[in-house]
C-alpha cells in the first residue's frame, strides 16, 4: 500500500488539498497518521470512482461561489445598514436644529411683545392698546427686539404731520446706517440696542 502526503494526493487526483481533506472526513479516502503527519493510502484512493471526482469538484466550486455571493450580499447589507443609521442620525440632528430655531423665534417675538408692553405701560397707555400694539407689531426673528419703523413711530407717539419727514430721513439712511435692518421694503429698528434720536 503506497502512502501519499495530502499535497501529493491532491496532485495525484487533480484536486485541491481542501478537497482531499473533505474526502478524508467523508471516509471516501483512507487516512494514515504517522508522527503527526497525515498520509493518504493510494490503494484505497484508487477505489474511488474517477467519475465521482468532477461531480465533487463541481459541488465544491458551487459551495465556494455561494459563499462568495453571500459574503458580497452581507457586505452590501452592512453598507446599507450604516447608510440608514447615518441618515437617521442626520434627520434627528436636523429636527433638533429646527426645534431650536422655532424656540429662538418665539423667544424673539416674546421679547418684542414684552418690550412693547413695557414701553406702553411706561407711557400710561391702556391695557387694550398695549395688547393690540404687541400683536400688530412687525417683528423679525433672532437678534433681539427688532420692530418695524411703523411700529416704532407708533410707540414714540409721533404726530401724523411729523411722520412723513421722519420716514424720509430713515429712507435716506436705510442703505448706509448699520442700526437699520432692511427686509424687503420694510425698515426695522432695534430700540433696545440703538439710539435713533438723530433721525427723529
Amino acid at each position: 500500500m503506497k502512502k501519499m502526503t495530502i499535497a501529493e494526493a491532491a496532485e495525484y487526483f487533480g484536486v485541491s488539498k481542501e478537497a482531499i481533506h473533505n474526502r478524508i472526513r467523508r471516509g471516501s479516502l483512507e487516512c494514515i497518521v504517522e508522527n503527526g503527519i497525515k498520509y493518504v493510502a493510494v490503494a484505497s484512493a484508487k477505489t474511488v470512482s474517477p467519475e465521482a471526482n468532477p461531480e465533487t469538484d463541481r459541488y465544491t466550486r458551487y459551495i465556494e461561489q455561494e459563499n462568495e455571493r453571500l459574503r458580497e450580499k452581507v457586505g452590501v447589507l452592512e453598507k446599507e445598514t450604516t447608510r440608514l443609521r447615518d441618515q437617521r442620525e442626520q434627520m434627528l440632528v436636523d429636527e433638533r436644529i429646527k426645534i431650536e430655531q422655532i424656540y429662538k423665534e418665539r423667544d424673539a417675538q416674546l421679547r418684542s411683545v414684552l418690550h412693547v408692553v413695557a414701553t406702553k405701560f411706561l407711557s400710561h397707555a391702556s391695557p387694550d392698546e398695549v395688547v393690540e400694539e404687541a400683536i400688530n407689531a412687525d417683528v423679525i426673528e433672532n437678534e433681539g427686539e427688532w420692530i418695524s419703523l411703523k411700529a416704532f413711530l407708533k410707540l414714540k407717539r409721533i404726530k401724523e404731520k411729523e411722520k412723513k419727514k421722519i420716514k424720509n430721513r430713515f429712507e435716506a439712511a436705510r442703505r448706509k446706517d448699520e442700526r437699520l435692518s432692511v427686509r424687503g421694503e420694510k425698515i426695522f429698528l432695534n430700540p433696545s440696542r440703538f439710539d435713533y434720536s438723530d433721525l427723529l
